[in-house]
């Protein structure tokens, strides 16, 4: 029986043979043979690294389950150079599974949904380019939560009118 996976795609280091982020995810989303994939973004990155991500998602059709299919994109990021290392650190690709077609799969190398998918928009913004009314087991659907995290907030009571400065109050001059 084929599943239907929505795989999250993200590089933020060159690679020596591809070049730059967004041309490694061109060559991996060229590997996967997707059913649809999102345009690639750039994206800031969350933790110590600097430098800026390509992130683009992709939905693949496959007979593997979904600890197979972990193994197999490990197996890609190993070649394309991926090495363990500082967590949230620069990489050259991280590929993970987002979500799968059969709802909920909870092991202790491997859970979906991704734990923080609603919480990520690097995630969620492709991911609604090619699967928006995917729904999110307990959560809703991708769209939703999207416009969860773009909407605008209100500004509170306490800072209106307030002007804050990183260099100091205006009596200090």
């Amino acid at each position: 029986m084929s599943h239907l996976y929505a795989i999250g795609l993200g590089s933020n280091r060159p690679h020596g043979r591809y070049g730059v982020p967004a041309r490694i995810l061109d060559a991996v989303l060229k590997e996967l043979q997707p059913v649809a994939a999102s345009a690639i973004v750039e994206t800031a990155p969350i933790g110590p690294s600097l430098r800026m991500f390509a992130n683009a998602a992709a939905l693949i059709e496959t007979k593997l389950s979904p600890p197979e299919l972990l193994r197999h994109l490990k197996a890609i990021e190993r070649r394309f150079g991926r090495r363990r290392g500082q967590r949230w650190g620069a990489r050259v690709l991280d590929l993970d599974i987002l979500l799968w077609s059969g709802g909920r799969w909870s092991s202790a190398t491997l859970s979906v949904p991704h734990r923080h998918l609603t919480a990520r928009l690097f995630a969620l913004d492709p991911l609604s380019q090619i699967a928006p009314d995917w729904k999110i087991p307990g959560h809703g659907t991708v769209r939703q939560h999207l416009a969860r995290l773009t909407r605008p907030r209100p500004v509170h009571r306490s800072d209106r009118g307030r002007v804050r400065s990183s260099v100091g109050r205006a009596s200090d001059f």
